[in-house]
């Protein structure tokens, strides 16, 4: 019966939770509010579909840079994207000698700027169907729509899906992406 009441008691909590984000139009991401007062890097670690995109960004050594004025759009992969990819290559990134890797691919992730979906879809449609992206680490991502939804698709061909886009920053915007992106 304690549990059940316990139970009762966080699941009354977790409503409340996110009924007052609701109310408040702050957007859920990994069962947790998404503040357009906090920067990129306060509201991620929140996220718990984002563990290991800011363990990544620690390890980079990308938080003062997220965290400061920018602004920045970054499209986040979820911790499920990054277990697509092979096995070992998160291990593998996250160890101190492979940093510089590590940072090409997070700094891939991110568009100087701050880029809404709306504008995002504007870009593609006055591309004739594409969009090209110049990212924070140099190189390219292409924009495109699948349906209703957006599309970035990577150097090597890959392509994620926007699944939670608009979620506004002190400092710019993030578009959750189901795929994490690699550079060439």
């Amino acid at each position: 019966m304690r549990h059940q009441l316990r139970a009762a008691a966080l699941a009354i909590g977790f409503s409340f939770t996110a009924l007052a984000a609701f109310a408040a139009n702050e957007p859920m991401v990994g069962g947790a509010a998404m503040y357009p007062t906090k920067n990129i890097v306060e509201n991620a670690v929140n996220s718990k579909d984002h563990t290991t995109l800011v363990a990544a960004v620690k390890a980079g050594g990308l938080v003062d840079t997220l965290e400061s004025k920018g602004p920045f759009t970054v499209f986040a992969p979820t911790n499920n994207a990054f277990t697509m990819l092979p096995a070992g290559t998160v291990d593998t990134l996250l160890k101190p000698e492979n940093k510089p890797t590590l940072v090409k691919v997070l700094t891939y992730h991110v568009v100087p700027g701050r880029i809404s979906s709306a504008d995002l879809v504007k870009m593609i449609k006055d591309g004739h169907g594409k969009a090209t992206l110049k990212t924070v680490e140099g190189e390219t991502l292409t924009a495109t729509l699948g349906g209703q939804d957006v599309m970035i698709t990577d150097a090597k061909g890959d392509v994620a899906r926007v699944t939670i886009a608009d979620v506004f920053q002190s400092n710019g915007v993030i578009h959750v992406v189901d795929h994490v992106l690699l550079p060439g």
